[in-house]
């Protein structure tokens, strides 16, 4: 990606250079252990790299919402033995992330050291992205390096406003992500398809809205797609649907038709009338013979095959959202069914794959298919916010003059 610099627009030799290095350690723990670790293993590449050239590497992040006040349970310090086991390396904590306290830290370390400074949310100017507070951690380094795109959409002191203090360089997983992104929406092979899915089509309006001008084929799943069926006139019997949104989506159909993007709706669904697992009575239904109890809970057999025959026709696929309530059998199938779809058509080179969000995540995980995809990001709303067609002000805060 030509308007950002990476680690090798940085010196060669590091030796001794203080590398400020945000990266996302905000990972979910059970007792004293990570329960997940994808996001801690996602920025060892720059911090390793870093560290073998020399750098002394300090490592700033945010750990849950303490919202500007000292607490214990959300320190960072607990994960210095994670990411010492994961690492190899020894790994040091620092009790603050500016200031006397952090300066006196950092001088006791040695080339090729790695340090956790407290988390960055114990100052209130974190979030309010504070000059004074971006100033005193800038202080602490000679190179800032930013590799958590998952928080690249908050305008924060250690996101923004630090890479205007010191030069500023992606790290090898931001990197990564951003010229995913290109290849996805930036200047993509073209046909390209969406995949958009998840409960509420209220959470993702901006993006729909933004997809219809910028792809050809735009495949509409989870409970999103009811309040469409809904704007068809498709009575929904008793699905997740927001009826009050209904105007919304049909302004999105006339959107796409202008755009000439083709919105794909499932037109056969898998109907229940409770939601639980293997409930009795379920049954693919048109959606046309949907009865009054019942509810929608994933996207029929006949649908799946004609979103795969989409698939099949286009050169890049972006994926945000399940197409039913996946974590509950039997409503995993089609999520299951297309997912591998896609991951074969990435495979066999014929498509482009850039999957993202929490939930996207943990569904083609669940289909066994995240290692095949081209790209699969792990940010929840700097991948929906991209998807938006918003500048993130931690990407744009890389960008060369």
């Amino acid at each position: 990606m030509e308007s950002f610099k990476t680690l090798d627009d940085l010196p060669d030799d590091l030796t001794g250079k203080r590398v400020l290095v945000r990266v996302d350690l905000n990972v979910p723990m059970e007792g004293a252990s990570v329960s997940d670790d994808t996001r801690l293993r996602a920025m060892l590449p720059t911090v390793l790299e870093l560290a073998d050239r020399g750098a002394i590497v300090l490592l700033l992040s945010h750990f849950g919402r303490p919202k500007g006040h000292n607490r214990p349970d959300m320190s960072t310090a607990q994960l210095v033995r994670p990411l010492t086991l994961l690492s190899g390396r020894s790994v040091r904590f620092v009790e603050d992330c500016q200031g006397p306290e952090a300066q006196r830290g950092v001088m006791t370390m040695l080339p090729g050291n790695i340090g956790i400074l407290e988390n960055t949310r114990f100052h209130a100017g974190e979030e309010t992205n504070d000059p004074a507070l971006a100033k005193a951690m800038a202080a602490l380094g000679d190179f800032y390096v930013n590799d958590a795109f998952s928080s690249a959409h908050r305008a924060h002191a250690s996101t923004e406003g630090i890479a205007h203090l010191l030069p500023s360089f992606a790290g090898r997983a931001m990197q990564a992500e951003l010229e995913a992104l290109v290849k996805a929406l930036g200047s993509p092979e073209r046909p390209v398809a969406a995949l958009v899915g998840g409960a509420k089509v209220s959470t993702k309006l901006a993006a729909l809205g933004h997809l219809v001008g910028k792809v050809g084929h735009l495949i509409i799943g989870g409970g999103m797609a009811n309040t469409f069926l809904a704007a068809r006139g498709v009575e929904v019997g008793k699905s997740l649907c927001e009826h009050e949104l209904t105007g919304e989506a049909s302004a999105i159909f006339a959107e796409a038709e202008a755009a000439r993007c083709t919105i794909h709706l499932p037109y056969d669904v898998v109907v229940a009338k409770e939601f639980a697992a293997n409930p009795p009575g379920v049954r693919t239904a048109n959606v046309h013979e949907i009865a009054a109890d019942e509810m929608i809970l994933d996207v029929g057999p006949t649908a799946v095959e004609a979103f795969g025959d989409v698939l099949k026709t286009c050169r890049t696929l972006v994926w945000n959202g399940p197409l039913g309530a996946f974590e509950t059998p039997p409503f995993d199938a089609a999520t299951v069914a297309l997912a591998r779809t896609a991951a074969a058509l990435t495979k066999e080179g014929s498509l482009v794959s850039v999957a993202g969000g929490g939930d996207t995540v943990a569904a083609l995980n669940h289909a066994g298919v995240i290692g095949d995809f081209t790209f699969v990001s792990t940010a929840g709303g700097a991948f929906l916010e991209w998807m938006e067609g918003r500048t993130l002000p931690g990407v744009a805060a890389l960008q060369k003059p």
